[in-house]
């Protein structure tokens, strides 16, 4: 299980990571990463420490949900498939970036793949999610 502040719970974050996040889809997943923009190197650095502002970005873990639909199959095959990518990000979480967000979109083909298809198509979509995005030639 994720804890807490590792889940995306309510529509609105769903709603930001999938509009505003690179989307890739691998296999029997699509994953849409949101990684938060880093400081401008241009803007000029203080010596003084920073002022507490409450909420620091870079303690904020990287968060992640996760949508199976009804297309996937009944509610155990459902559940079964959330279960086995929940377990799948937990491992994979620590290695996104802090304040990042992540949601994995589970297809109708996760109902039959194992869970080495699962691990590595998951793998592959976040790999092509995190790279940057090359501009196409006309």
């Amino acid at each position: 299980m994720l804890a807490a502040a590792q889940r995306l719970r309510r529509s609105t974050d769903f709603a930001a990571a999938v509009r505003g996040g690179r989307r890739a889809g691998r296999g029997a997943v699509v994953v849409h990463l949101t990684v938060p923009t880093t400081a401008n190197p241009s803007t000029p650095t203080s010596p003084e420490p920073a002022r507490d502002t409450g909420v620091e970005q870079s303690s904020t873990p990287a968060r992640a949900g996760f949508v199976v639909s009804k297309a996937v199959g009944n509610a155990v095959v459902r559940n079964r498939v959330r279960r086995r990518l929940r377990a799948l990000v937990r491992e994979r979480l620590a290695v996104l970036p802090a304040g990042s967000t992540l949601v994995v979109r589970a297809l109708p083909a996760a109902a039959e793949a194992s869970y080495p298809r699962l691990a590595a198509d998951l793998d592959a979509a976040i790999v092509v999610a995190r790279s940057p995005r090359e501009r196409r030639s006309r």
